[in-house]
């Protein structure tokens, strides 16, 4: 009897620690993470998947000389260029393929700049995290500036509690929608639908759906960048929390993921503080860390 009652504070020990493993494990989504990993091993891959774990890391933390502070990516198809915000002195930045600055543009009351998408010649949309706006802008080769009184924009006046607002965009050119991402807390994307407008002659209104099943398909803490694939479809979702790249099917499936840690797909050290995550035209992914750190993956 006396052992016994010895050993219980022992087994008290032991059942919290296994509570608290679990309410961790819980917290970030480790057990829906396991078992995708575990599922990947013993399935055949979609035919119709990216592959994210075939990518390998060819350039990594090459630091962006001139920048302390950068958030978001995309690519622009027409000036084989990527585009990045930085929101403490708020610049739109034009960035070469391997991370070079091109040029720089100040950006005049937008608040808090967290992602920037390319829409089509000369048009993107800007998003300000803080007030919930989404903005369209025009950049021309020989803008220097770029004012937000000037500029179409809306807010979607959703989830608008706390600081964790939109953080990643993403566009599908052919069914004009664009992605947005919102933080955590809750931890949504949002489909929005009449925004940009192309026909400012024309009437016109602006529909915002969110889709359940996919945004519970994300076993991820945190949403940083959305980047759209015109060609399967498929959208990847970037966390900086749980250091992962997923990718989505058209139905919200997990198919494919990138690990963000060191040891994973040629990475040397693990990527520091993801926020922003592009595609081109051949596959290749680019993706910035803060404070100023440049990635680029490839296939094999």
């Amino acid at each position: 009897m006396y052992r016994l009652t010895r050993l219980h504070p022992a087994f008290l020990i032991l059942g919290l620690l296994v509570v608290l493993l679990a309410v961790l494990a819980h917290n970030h989504r480790l057990w829906q993470r396991a078992w995708f990993d575990w599922q990947s091993l013993w399935q055949a891959a979609d035919p119709q998947s990216l592959g994210l774990g075939d990518y390998r890391a060819s350039l990594q933390a090459q630091p962006i000389q001139g920048l302390d502070e950068v958030s978001a990516l995309t690519y622009d198809p027409l000036r084989k260029s990527l585009f990045t915000v930085t929101n403490k002195n708020s610049e739109l930045i034009e960035l070469s393929l391997d991370g070079q600055i091109l040029r720089r543009i100040d950006l005049l009351g937008f608040g808090d700049p967290e992602a920037v998408e390319f829409i089509s010649a000369d048009t993107y949309v800007i998003s300000d995290e803080r007030q919930h706006r989404l903005i369209k802008i025009q950049l021309r080769d020989d803008t220097t500036f770029i004012d937000a009184a000037d500029a179409e924009q809306i807010s979607l006046g959703v989830h608008m509690s706390g600081n964790k607002g939109f953080e990643g965009l993403a566009y599908d050119a052919s069914g004009k929608r664009l992605f947005v991402a919102k933080e955590r807390d809750p931890m949504l994307i949002y489909e929005v639908h009449g925004f940009p407008h192309f026909k400012p002659e024309k009437n016109y209104s602006v529909h915002v759906i969110n889709n359940p099943k996919r945004d519970a398909g994300l076993f991820v803490r945190d949403l940083s960048s959305l980047q759209y694939d015109e060609r399967s479809g498929h959208l990847l979702a970037l966390s900086d929390e749980s250091f992962l790249v997923l990718e989505l099917d058209i139905d919200g499936r997990p198919l494919s993921s990138l690990s963000l840690l060191g040891g994973r797909h040629g990475l040397k050290n693990r990527v520091p503080q993801a926020e922003g995550i592009a595609m081109d035209d051949e596959g290749s992914l680019y993706l910035v860390s803060e404070p100023n750190l440049f990635y680029v993956f490839k296939k094999p």
